[in-house]
């Protein structure tokens, strides 16, 4: 519920939060369980704060934890967004306000790559992983950042995701049998 009534920016904004509160605090899985729990919440539909918070409640407390953290993590925005609907255009008129937009947006941007750098940590330190992280990276900004409109840019990013997951099992595999 925190996580819910205290972000801004939606769901990639969240990530910091829920890292800093799921392995941090709580001790409810390491980084590494929070990078599967990403691409697990990333590749499903729906965003991605909603299927985190539905996968830790139900791997924590089961069925009554994913309903318990979903509804959690979904009231406190509803209902902020439900107050803000009724005095929305003399709200957003007000210079102080745009401003505090502003900041917030900036601060957000500072939070995901402090998320990044975080989990960054978790993943295998190989130049295959640092290659497909800079790929990533630059895919991430050049679609969100500078509005370059990719539409296959999602299937080349699976497609490779694929081909190096195949590899990469295959090289563990044989590695393993050695």
């Amino acid at each position: 519920m925190k996580i819910g009534a205290f972000t801004f920016g939606g769901g990639y904004a969240m990530i910091p939060i829920i890292q800093k509160e799921v392995v941090e605090k709580r001790k409810w899985a390491d980084n590494s369980d929070i990078l599967d729990i990403l691409a697990i919440s990333e590749s499903t539909p729906g965003p991605i704060s909603v299927n985190a918070a539905t996968y830790i409640g139900f791997r924590v407390a089961g069925f009554w934890g994913s309903l318990f953290a979903t509804l959690g993590l979904i009231i406190p925005s509803f209902v902020v967004i439900y107050i803000i609907s009724f005095f929305y255009e003399t709200f957003m008129s007000w210079t102080i306000v745009q401003a505090a937009f502003k900041g917030l947006s900036i601060g957000v941007i500072v939070l995901l790559f402090m998320a990044v750098n975080k989990l960054r940590k978790a993943i295998p330190n190989n130049i295959l992983s640092i290659v497909l992280f800079t790929l990533t990276l630059v895919g991430m900004l050049s679609y969100n950042l500078f509005q370059i409109k990719i539409p296959s840019i999602s299937l080349i990013f699976i497609g490779l995701g694929l081909v190096v997951g195949l590899v990469m099992t295959l090289i563990t595999r044989k590695e393993k049998k050695k």
